[in-house]
């Protein structure tokens, strides 16, 4: 395996999240380090999480030029996302911290939110199906565990929900964290898997759809359920290390709007042996409101 000089910087907790040098969003722009130094190359190089509404990303190599480096300096330097862990470094959760989120009595807005929609029996039905729990971390909080196929529980992502909207807390901050991290876990090892993974054991035949957001798998998976829905969490999260437990599936993908050519894009890096094709339900039905407004499918369903 190469060694790879430069890496975009390993999530751990908002304090490794900075200022857009672009779009000057908070917590939004993931710097590259200099694995032979552990410092930050540069605080404006990195790429904005904000793909679509900003799209910054300075690049290590872009920084060298522009600033007179040798070309040997950067001969023999390789750059990647992050380094790629075997099933010995991956770290997991206790399946009692789980069981006591999910049964636990306390406020969930997400799941008020569901009952909104349907009643509180789908929404009850949801969160059994889809292992959603709940944290005190902040009042009304949900936690949507990521469980791979072997039952094995990767963590908890912890995000607050507008009960009434639906929408995420994003002020004064952007209201995410991770379970491990709230625990205080030491040298816990993240591994993401996609969320709603372990529900490929139910159907081997069934298809399989993928969209980014937590929120929009679950409501979908309604609407749907024709299909298996996963979500990968971020724009980023759909790549070939987590698609390779969709080996011998036909998949669909669900990009939001205004994505479709980016995640079509990605579909010959992912893994070779499932069957993707990318929908363009929402690219060819969605007015020119809602495409400045980058609605995803589950706003689009719930309109209609």
């Amino acid at each position: 395996m190469k060694d790879y000089r430069y890496i975009l910087e390993p999530y751990n907790g908002l304090k490794t999240r900075h200022t857009c040098p672009n779009c000057n969003k908070k917590y939004e722009f993931t710097r590259y380090i200099d694995n032979q130094t552990g410092d930050y190359i540069n605080f404006n190089v990195g790429i904005c999480n904000r793909l679509i509404k900003c799209g910054y990303h300075n690049k290590p190599k872009q920084y060298l030029d522009n600033n007179n480096s040798t070309k040997s300096t950067f001969r023999r330097t390789y750059i990647k996302t992050a380094k790629p862990k075997s099933n010995a470094d991956i770290s997991f959760i206790n399946s009692e911290i789980m069981r006591k989120s999910i049964s636990s009595n306390n406020l969930n807005y997400f799941i008020k939110y569901l009952a909104s929609l349907w009643d509180l029996e789908i929404a009850y039905y949801l969160a059994e199906k889809y292992n959603i729990g709940t944290s005190k971390y902040w009042k009304g909080a949900t936690v949507f565990w990521q469980v791979d196929v072997k039952n094995n529980i990767r963590s908890g992502k912890i995000m607050l929900y507008n009960p009434t909207t639906g929408n995420r807390v994003k002020e004064p901050f952007n209201h995410i964290t991770w379970v491990h991290k709230v625990l205080q876990l030491k040298r816990f090892n993240l591994e993401q898997c996609l969320f709603g993974e372990h529900l490929l054991l139910e159907d081997m035949n069934k298809p399989v759809a993928i969209v980014e957001s937590e929120k929009t798998a679950i409501i979908a998976s309604i609407y749907l359920p024709e299909f298996i829905w996963l979500a990968c969490g971020s724009l980023n999260n759909l790549n070939e290390a987590r698609t390779r437990v969709l080996k011998g599936r036909d998949v669909v993908l669900f990009p939001d709007l205004n994505c479709y050519n980016l995640w079509n894009d990605k579909i010959p890096k992912l893994t070779p042996f499932a069957n993707y094709r990318t929908s363009t339900l929402l690219r060819d039905n969605a007015t020119e409101s809602e495409k400045h407004k980058g609605l995803d499918l589950a706003d689009y369903l719930i309109k209609i």
